[in-house]
Order: structure tokens, then sequence, then C-alpha cells
């Protein structure tokens, strides 16, 4: 197209071509399965070089992107583009087709907006071009409302059919754990016993439910004894996975699509546990939640190695119910066995660890300043709490000795908190070890 320039006098200078338009090639390959027969995105860059280069278009830059057009501001190359266009780096952009460009109103209206601005010139597909022209503009809004119309089309011909296939009796996602699923075409969303692993995921429900088991005693089971890995990722499990896995209905032949829906169906795979044995582990797992409770720290665990493998230290609760009604709880200390999965490193209750700990502190090099100041920051703390109760108390200096602060390590050790413990514990300047039920205290170096 020519454009007529004038000069400052207003006399015609002639006709004069217009800047030639800056194209970005932009190629997108959709995620969506059910497009798996769309051109890739070489392909689609191959075609768009080969037009541009018999229509002789100046193709400034190519940029690729893989992500799904569905959401609105959700392709960060596609934004880049926009941002490029607004900036001038380009002015036309190159696409196999309106598609590739839009799938929602927020794209489309961008675009349409920097046509209208003259900031965006052209948009090019294989077979069409798209200005600054209202018929143009209109043409494109159609094409991108036909995608998107599409789009929902298929959204709800998919969730139709995963219905369909729950009503059926059909799992409509991956086999769980403990199921396979069939390969055959003409069986798809059948699932088969995984007979390696189902015999597994019964025995971890059996010792929730009759050896009341925690999740964490499962973990250590079946990752340090077992070895067990799953189907899918050839990965052991982890302690959320295991929760999730010990509350699947799936097992004993029910479930719920969509998750938290409130749609309960009852399958046609075979069940690897009964109703009763899933119910009774229920029960259990209300118990060991409760039992271990919001926190999960524990006092000792960051002081100590393995001696026998170099692991970390790891503790774990354990419950009793006594014959008067109470719960009593146990903590055991033992190597987690990141280092060797076979150390036999054994396990020591926290009553016999602490025994062990005051036993050594005589011989241990400790931050005497350190007690100190925290022995001073007590005192001052019972003196104020004396005075707001108005009572009398006894005038203390502050000037400690050794015994002072063995004593009040002790006593943490004994009757203190566990951040208490932890902190206080900070003093003592020795590594530990923790071998075969023994506390073994090295020289400072």
């Amino acid at each position: 197209m020519d454009y007529i320039a004038q000069n400052p006098l207003g006399v015609n200078s002639g006709p004069v071509e217009a800047a030639p338009v800056r194209y970005c090639l932009y190629a997108r390959k959709s995620s969506e399965s059910d497009e798996k027969q769309a051109m890739s995105i070489e392909s689609q860059i191959k075609e768009m070089l080969q037009m541009a280069q018999r229509d002789n278009l100046e193709v400034v830059e190519i940029r690729r992107e893989s992500h799904s057009a569905k959401d609105t501001g959700q392709r960060p190359v596609f934004n880049s583009i926009l941002a490029d266009v607004r900036l001038g780096t380009f002015t036309g952009i190159l696409a196999w087709a309106p598609d590739r460009l839009r799938r929602n109103a927020g794209d489309l209206g961008a675009l349409v907006d920097m046509l209208d601005q003259k900031v965006l010139i052209e948009i090019r597909t294989y077979g069409q071009r798209f200005s600054n022209n209202p018929n143009e503009k209109f043409l494109l809004m159609i094409l991108g409302a036909q995608g998107k119309l599409e789009n929902d089309q298929k959204s709800l011909n998919v969730k139709r059919g995963l219905r369909a296939k729950c009503e059926m009796g059909l799992w409509p996602s991956h086999a769980p754990t403990g199921y396979l699923t069939e390969k055959r075409i003409d069986r798809k969303g059948y699932v088969m016993v995984d007979t390696q692993r189902a015999p597994v995921i019964r025995q971890m429900f059996e010792k929730m439910a009759y050896e009341h088991w925690s999740g964490r005693r499962i973990y250590a089971w079946l990752k340090f004894e077992l070895d067990f890995r799953t189907a899918r990722s050839n990965k052991h499990l982890t302690l959320s996975n295991i929760y999730r896995l010990l509350q699947t209905p799936f097992f004993y032949g029910r479930f719920e699509y969509p998750y938290k829906s409130g749609n309960w169906y009852t399958g046609i795979h075979e069940p690897i546990i009964t109703r009763e044995l899933y119910e009774k582990a229920q029960e259990q797992l209300k118990r060991d939640n409760i039992q271990r409770g919001p926190s999960k720290e524990f006092a000792f665990t960051r002081m100590m190695t393995c001696g026998l493998c170099g692991s970390g230290v790891s503790a774990e609760e354990k419950f009793k119910n006594l014959k008067s009604g109470e719960v009593a709880r146990y903590v055991y200390y033992g190597c987690t066995r990141s280092k060797d999965r076979f150390c036999k490193g054994g396990y020591i209750r926290e009553e016999d660890l602490i025994s062990q700990i005051q036993r050594f502190i005589e011989d241990a090099s400790i931050d005497d300043d350190y007690l100190s100041e925290k022995l001073k920051n007590e005192i001052l703390r019972q003196q104020k709490l004396f005075a707001l109760l108005d009572m009398q108390i006894e005038k203390i200096t502050f000037e400690t000795t050794k015994r002072h602060t063995i004593n009040y390590l002790r006593y943490i050790l004994k009757e203190g908190t566990l951040h208490e413990r932890r902190d206080t514990l900070k003093a003592i300047k020795n590594k530990v070890l923790l071998e075969k039920k023994r506390i073994i205290l090295l020289p400072e170096s």
C-alpha cells in the first residue's frame, strides 16, 4: 500500500512505501489429548517459514510454546509476544491457524485491541489474513468464538464420558497402587489386580487395623524391609501416600468421582480388602491422628547421628491403652537408615536416652557462658513472677559455678519442655552418637 507523505510546506512529495511489517512466528502445540493429530511445533514452523519466503515476509523471531490456551494469561510465551508488540518489537504475528492464538476471550480481546490501536498491523495464518479491517476483525472474532465453542463442547463430552464410565463401574483415572490398568483397547477403563503389590496393600490395612501400627511404622516397613515401589514411577511411597491409600475405599469396591463430589459408584473391579477391614483401619487411623497431634518435633533428633552408618536419628511415638483408660505415650529414637537401609542401630526409649546423657554430662565439653546466661534469665523470670504475686523470694546472686550449670542442664533434661531441652542442649559441644542403644560422646574437635 502506498502512502502520500507531505513536506512542512504542505506540498505533496509523492508516494512512499509503508515500513515493512516485522513478524513474530508463534508455534504452539496443545497438550489436550483430543489434538494428538495436530501438527507438531516444528512442522508448523517449517510450513510458515515457507509461506513467509513465498510472500516475502520479514520474520524477526520464532517463539515456541506448549502451554494450554484454556485459561487467560497462562501462556508466558504468548504474553511476552503481546508485550513486545506493544513495545514495537513486532508489528505482525504469524501462526498456523487462529486457534493457535486464541482459545479464550481474554487473548482475543488483546489481539483485537492491538489491531484497533494499530500497534499490531497484521495477523497471518496459513490460509488467512487479519488486519485493522472491520470484516477481517469480525472474521477473527467468529473463528475465535468457534474455537471457544469447540473447546467447551469437548469439555462437556469428556465429563459426560467419564460419568458414563463411572456409572458402568469403571475407574476413570490411573489405577491406584495395587491395581494395573488393562492395556487392551476394547477394555479401556478396566483395572486388574496387581498380583505383586496387592498383597502388600492388604497387609498395610491389616497392620493398621489389627496390629495398631502407626503410619510411620508402615512407612519404615515398606521402605526399609520390603523396598516396596509403585508400578508407575518405581518410587517408594511417601508417608502422605500411605495415609491416602489407607483412606481409599476403592480397595473394597466403592469409589467417589470427582473427589468430594458426593457421587459414589460401585466398581466392577476385584476388591483387595473387605469393607469390614477398611472400616476397622479407619477407626485406628482416627486414633493415630489424635495421638500423633499437630506437632512432630522431638527434643534429641538434631543432636545425634547414628554411630554405625552416619545417618541421622529420627524419633517415633508409640501409644499404649492402659487399664485405667488413659493412654501412655512412649518415644523411641533410632537410625533413619538414610545411608544404609540395613543398619542395625536399634531403638532406644527417650527415658533411657536422658539417663545416659545425664551420666556423661560431667565429662562433656559444656559452653558454661551459654548455660549461665540461660540460668540467669530463668532466675530473673521467676523473681518477676513472685513479685507479681506479691510473694517474698530470697535475693539470688548470679555468680554461677560449673556445678550450677551442670545441675541446671540436668534439670532441663528431666523437667524442661521440648523446646527448652532442644535449646539448652546446644551447650554440649561434643558430637553425640547413638550406637546400638548406647550414647557415645566424641571428644570436642
